[in-house]
């Protein structure tokens, strides 16, 4: 009996420790402990984007908006205990290079999630890993409506698409200024298909459609090609759908032929680089659309946040300057927080976009809010209109006064 006794013990021995090991690894599940990027003090997240190249400006500004956001965070306890740290790698606003980086976070399993990532071609190149290792992805800087169409569970947007800019810009430039004649510029890539592709969808609904389509090669500014196809077109309003490089030197040699239509480029851009890159002399009526309201303070309200941005930048980055794309940056970070106070300390990637679903009313300043759902990644829908002014773009709504100075242009 005491040698069947032994017999049944050590059969049943690996059972037990199975199961015991399944319980373990449960209780760490439900510890958050081994999601991967979290540890009992940290929470890490992964960022592919251009630190460097033609759009090195455009990612610093995102990176550093968001760590502005970030640090005061982590000075003040973190989230549930857990500081938040990027861990940024650089892909030079190259599709290939974002795909390595993604690839990397995942298979080395040491981030939590995927984080401000830059631009349409790198970002769409990422989003079957996204989809496969069911990692969030949350805050890009792109408008593109392949991160929103179909519906992703794991892809959490913020800023307003593509689409939004282009079709509030056309209805302005056809019903405000009575422009018809319309073309578009555009960088030969999927942003630029993009961008093309929501500008023919708003003049569609005009009984319109492009008098010509120029394009350039991303990474390049070879700009006349398009620019000879536009100019000969007769059109009187371009939309730009480029880098803040190619879309300067195109405005800057629109001005060298006396060409002078009005143009209009979507936030991505860039309106800081822009804006240095545009001769003073030009005379070109240049309108920027902004998905963000302008980074100032807001003496007005103390729940603003641009005031906020502006306020934390001076305290962790004294030499930077305000800019639409850091605020960007920094509204990514706090959707991020948000998520992440609302899933709680026992931190799971699922968890995680429970919380982002049950964001209701998020109030970020004067008209401005969040809300999202079981199928909502759509954060804000507002889109701001600037105009380059004195070296500088501006809020813009004299929509009035602007079809009077191009009437009166020969």
């Amino acid at each position: 009996m005491r040698t069947r006794l032994w017999t049944l013990i050590l059969l049943c021995l690996p059972l037990v420790l199975g199961m015991s090991g399944c319980n373990t690894s449960d209780q760490s599940e439900t510890t958050g402990l081994t999601s991967p990027g979290v540890s009992d003090s940290q929470i890490v997240l992964g960022s592919s984007l251009a630190l460097t190249g033609h759009a090195g400006y455009l990612g610093t500004q995102t990176l550093r908006g968001a760590e502005a956001y970030i640090r005061h965070v982590n000075a003040n306890g973190g989230v549930h205990g857990r500081s938040i740290k990027i861990k940024a790698v650089d892909d030079s606003y190259d599709p290939p290079k974002c795909l390595a980086n993604t690839q990397k976070f995942i298979i080395d399993n040491d981030v939590f999630a995927l984080f401000c990532y830059v631009g349409t071609p790198t970002t769409v190149k990422a989003l079957p890993l996204v989809e496969e290792a069911r990692i969030p992805l949350v805050g890009m800087f792109t408008g593109a409506n392949a991160l929103r169409q179909p519906f992703n569970r794991y892809v959490v947007n913020i800023r307003a698409s593509y689409y939004q800019e282009t079709k509030d810009a056309v209805r302005h430039m056809v019903k405000d200024l009575g422009l018809r004649k319309i073309a578009v510029f555009y960088q030969y890539d999927t942003y630029g298909f993009d961008g093309l592709i929501g500008a023919e969808l708003a003049l569609k609904e005009f009984n319109l459609e492009p008098v010509a389509r120029g394009w350039y090669i991303r990474g390049t500014e070879d700009v006349d090609e398009g620019l000879d196809k536009i100019h000969k077109s007769g059109a009187k309003a371009v939309i730009m759908i480029g880098t803040y490089d190619a879309c300067a030197r195109f405005i800057n040699k629109a001005g060298e032929r006396n060409y002078s239509p009005a143009f209009h480029t979507v936030s991505f851009v860039g309106a800081e680089e822009l804006a240095r890159r545009i001769k003073t002399d030009a005379p070109a009526k240049v309108l920027m659309s902004q998905v963000v309201p302008p980074p100032i303070i807001n003496s007005e309200s103390d729940t603003d946040v641009a005031s906020e941005y502006v306020t934390l930048l001076k305290q962790y980055f004294p030499n930077d300057t305000p800019s639409f794309i850091g605020l960007e940056g920094f509204l990514n970070a706090r959707i991020m927080v948000e998520g992440l106070q609302k899933a709680g300390r026992f931190l799971t990637r699922e968890k995680f976009i429970d919380a982002i679903e049950s964001i209701r009313n998020f109030k970020l300043g004067p008209g401005m809010s969040i809300t999202y759902g079981p199928h909502d990644r759509q954060g804000l829908e507002a889109i701001h209109f600037t105009r380059l002014q004195d070296g500088q773009f501006i809020p813009f709504s004299d929509w009035k006064g602007l079809k009077q100075e191009l009437e009166a242009m020969p």
